[in-house]
């Protein structure tokens, strides 16, 4: 007598039909989207950035904003050119990222093991941003009230305040708490610059000032009538991620 078992499928036949009515599926539902006009995707799904807006700090104490204020200002001082880092809102910007997923590294792998690394490999520790941020302020201001006359970093003198983050940058002080003072001073000198170049919509960058002072366009959507005249300063003012009103003036 004949036997009639069916065969039972391999396994890349299985795999293979499961791809192919997966592929089927989404290419269903996306021309339906298409016939029906709907778009693909869903709008706000890539997690635009949100206006920072003055007012209040959510991270840094009282203490700590005077510090870092006095930092970013020697850091980065108003001149001729532009205001400096204090009037940008650097600290505003810092302050916006250690309240937010950057300061509890939430989007980072952080469970180690941590082994020293070369210095192209970034910062190879445990501690989160925030912590390195309070530990850090903590740190400097100890170290100045012993060293500089019982006076916090921000109460030092314009050029004492030079001197002892000229100092910290080349590892000539030894902070309290363990804290590596160069790499200290690396990380606020990165925050700086990050407030003071980035866009505006993170709280830093006022009136987009490091932007006019380099003839940056920021987001405008358009420029290409000045992508061919080199060496000609660029005429339109920059636009922020956020939108402007001077968005049809190209």
């Amino acid at each position: 007598m004949e036997s009639h078992c069916l065969k039972r499928p391999t396994r890349r036949q299985f795999l293979s039909s499961v791809a192919f009515a997966a592929l089927a599926g989404s290419a269903g539902g996306a021309v339906a989207r298409s016939i029906s006009g709907e778009l693909p995707w869903q709008s706000g799904a890539a997690d635009p950035p949100i206006q920072v807006r003055p007012g209040g700090w959510m991270f840094f104490t009282a203490d700590e904003v005077s510090t870092m204020e006095a930092v970013v200002d020697r850091l980065i001082p108003a001149d001729e050119l532009s205001i400096g880092g204090r009037e940008a809102g650097c600290v505003l910007y810092l302050d916006r990222q250690l309240a937010g997923s950057y300061g509890a590294s939430a989007r980072l792998y952080t469970a180690g093991p941590f082994l020293p690394g070369l210095p192209t490999q970034g910062y190879q520790k445990s501690e989160r941003p925030d912590q390195r941020y309070r530990l850090g302020i903590a740190s400097l201001n100890a170290w100045t009230r012993d060293n500089r006359g019982g006076q916090r970093f921000a109460d030092l003198p314009g050029d004492d305040q030079d001197a002892v983050l000229k100092d910290l940058e080349a590892g000539k002080i030894e902070l309290p708490n363990k804290v590596d003072g160069k790499a200290f001073f690396n990380l606020m000198l990165s925050g700086a610059m990050e407030g003071f170049f980035a866009d505006p919509i993170y709280g830093g960058n006022k009136d987009m000032a490091s932007w006019r002072m380099l003839g940056f366009p920021g987001a405008r959507y358009d420029y290409r009538d000045h992508v061919s005249k080199h060496n000609q300063p660029y005429p339109l003012p920059p636009v922020s991620i956020a939108g402007s009103t001077e968005w049809m003036s190209r």
